[in-house]
This record gives structure tokens, C-alpha cells and sequence, in this order.
């Protein structure tokens, strides 16, 4: 009976661990995020990139940090793949699912209507990318494997569409300039500043980065989850909190536009960051090594972003009780309905 007590004890003390070890891992990613991503903007401003540019390109880099540096972890480090796969695509569908987040906060009219259709160049581009990295894991392992040593020819590809959609998406913001945005900014603090302080924060991200993939694995042995399952439900969250902090930040500062480029972008650079992580992965080429259960994701995530594209067209203004619309409900449902069938598959 005492053993059966210790045991116990000893089981509740592992998963207490691995939760706190992950908390902890959110608490400073929730910190050194906003922190980043501020001194981004700053460092845009400052410089004199275009608004829209920054959001895109400056601000979305910035907020994927976490994702980079849990993927190289992943990958280089603990081993993990699922991880480092759950974790790109989830943070694609959980950065979509904050425009839910958006619209209910947008009390004067519905967020659709307050954003550029410019911005439907960008999510197409998005349903492009996610729904190609879904093909390729499910078609990764029916033999069409192919791969030069032990990289995956197919990441070539997707970084040409990487590099192709920011180079169409700058050349849109050329042609199409649109009005600036309100940007916070300290006149007494210098360009120097601005840049150690970002490059302070960014060394702090790398350091969580490297270990959440860790405590990820903590969290699915002691809870006997599969790592696909833990990397796309709860390592993508942890990630994405910093996307989330400044959209929510960028909004209440009338920066809707900056906020969605933002979302938009960072779901483009967590494509390049999938195949940083199959150029590190040494044990053969990524897409063959996950699990396929990440297609569900990836497809979760392209229909996303077309429901955004209708909703950037259509512009619905009507809402329910008051306060989201049918194309939020839409994104919610669907991100409901990915995230149960994950948990399934995680079980």
C-alpha cells in the first residue's frame, strides 16, 4: 500500500514538474515577446520601412523568434520532430484564430471592415504554403520521399515561394502605398537603444526557445500524449503568445492593418522556419520523420486563411449577439474541430 502511495506521489511530482517547467517557459516568452517586438516597430520606424512592410516583414519576424529557436531545438537538440512540425503549423492555425480575438474586440464595426483587402494577397499566399507542407506529409511517406542526403527535396521549393510571395507582397505595398499608422515611440530613445534592447530580448526567446522543446516532452511523457499532439495544441500557444500580445496592443492602438500583417506574416516566415528545420534535422528529410496527423493542421490552416480571403471581399458587417460574425464563427469552428481531431489522434 505505501509503495502504491509513493508511486502515486511520484507520478503527481513528474507531471507537477513538466507543467511548471512549460509554465515558466510561457511566463518569459509572455514577457520578452512584447518586449521584442516593441523595439521592432521602433527600430522600423526609426529606420523610415514602410508601415505595412514592417508589420510583415520587421514585426513578424520579430514574433516568430520563438518558433525558430523551438524548431532548431527540436530538431538539433531534443530530437523531436512532431515538435518542431506541431509547433510551425499550430502556431499558423492558433495566429488565424486571434482574428476571432479581433473581431470581438472591435466594438464600432466588424474587423473585416476595417482592414485592406490588400491583405488577401498575403493570405492567399498562405493557403498556397500551409496546404503545400500538408501534401508533402502526407505524401513524404508513400514514396515519394525524395531528398539529397538528408534534406527533403522539396524544401528548396518551399523557400523559393517564400522568398517569391515577400518579393510580391513589397512590391504591392510600392504600388499600393496605404496610410500610416500610429506607432508608439520614445523620442528620447535613440536607434542604439532600440537595437540593444531588441537584440537583448531576442537572446532571451533563444534561450526559452531552446528549452521548451523540452519541457514539451516533459509534459507529454508525464502525461503520456503524443509529442504531435503537445507541439501543435501547446507548444504552438506558448509560441504564438507573443502574436498575440501585439495584435491585441496593435488594435487597441487603431493599428488594425499593422496587427493582421503581422498575423498574415508571421504565418509565411513559420514556413521558411519548417524548412530551417529539415536543413538541421540530421536523421533524414523532416516531412518523412512526423507524423501525419500534422496534414489535418496544415489543412485546418488553409481553409483558415481562404475564410479569411471571403472575408476580406465580402466584408460582412452583421454579427451575432453583438459581437463576432459568421466569418469568425467559421475560423473558430474550424480550429475547434482540427484541435479535437489532433487531441484524438494524440491519445
Amino acid at each position: 500500500m505505501e509503495l502504491a502511495e509513493e508511486l502515486r506521489y511520484a507520478i503527481l511530482m513528474a507531471i507537477a514538474l513538466a507543467w511548471l517547467q512549460f509554465a515558466a517557459c510561457m511566463a518569459v516568452i509572455g514577457f520578452a515577446g512584447p518586449v521584442l517586438t516593441r523595439n521592432g516597430r521602433r527600430i522600423a520606424f526609426l529606420t523610415g520601412m514602410p508601415i505595412g512592410w514592417a508589420g510583415l516583414v520587421m514585426l513578424a519576424t520579430a514574433t516568430s523568434l520563438p518558433e525558430l529557436y523551438t524548431g532548431i531545438s527540436s530538431v538539433a537538440l531534443a530530437h523531436a520532430p512532431n515538435i518542431a512540425m506541431g509547433d510551425a503549423l499550430g502556431s499558423c492555425v492558433f495566429n488565424l484564430v486571434m482574428l476571432v480575438v479581433l473581431d470581438a474586440l472591435s466594438r464600432e464595426e466588424a474587423v473585416w471592415r476595417r482592414i485592406d483587402q490588400g491583405h488577401i494577397l498575403t493570405a492567399a499566399f498562405g493557403v498556397i504554403l500551409i496546404g503545400f507542407v500538408g501534401a508533402l506529409v502526407l505524401v513524404a511517406r508513400d514514396g515519394l520521399d525524395f531528398h539529397i542526403g538528408h534534406v527533403s527535396i522539396y524544401s528548396p521549393f518551399l523557400a523559393v515561394l517564400y522568398f517569391v510571395a515577400m518579393r510580391a507582397v513589397y512590391h504591392y505595398e510600392r504600388r499600393a502605398p496605404h496610410a500610416a499608422e500610429p506607432v508608439e515611440l520614445d523620442e528620447t530613445e535613440s536607434l542604439r537603444q532600440a537595437v540593444v534592447r531588441y537584440g537583448a530580448a531576442a537572446l532571451i526567446l533563444g534561450a526559452v526557445g531552446a528549452w521548451l522543446p523540452f519541457a514539451g516532452l516533459a509534459v507529454a511523457e508525464a502525461m503520456h500524449w503524443k509529442t504531435a499532439f503537445v507541439g501543435t495544441l501547446f507548444v504552438a500557444a506558448a509560441t504564438s503568445l507573443p502574436e498575440l500580445v501585439v495584435t491585441i496592443a496593435a488594435l487597441r492602438l487603431g493599428s488594425t492593418d499593422m496587427a493582421i500583417g503581422n498575423l498574415l506574416g508571421s504565418n509565411l516566415f513559420v514556413i521558411l522556419v519548417i524548412v530551417i528545420d529539415d536543413l538541421l534535422y540530421q536523421k533524414g528529410p523532416l516531412f518523412s520523420a512526423v507524423s501525419p496527423s500534422h496534414a489535418v493542421t496544415a489543412f485546418a490552416g488553409s481553409i483558415m486563411s481562404g475564410i479569411l480571403i471571403v472575408g476580406l471581399l465580402y466584408r460582412p458587417g452583421n454579427r451575432f449577439f453583438g459581437m463576432i460574425g459568421w466569418i469568425s464563427l467559421s475560423l473558430l469552428a474550424v480550429y475547434l474541430l482540427s484541435s479535437y481531431a489532433i487531441y484524438l489522434q494524440g491519445h
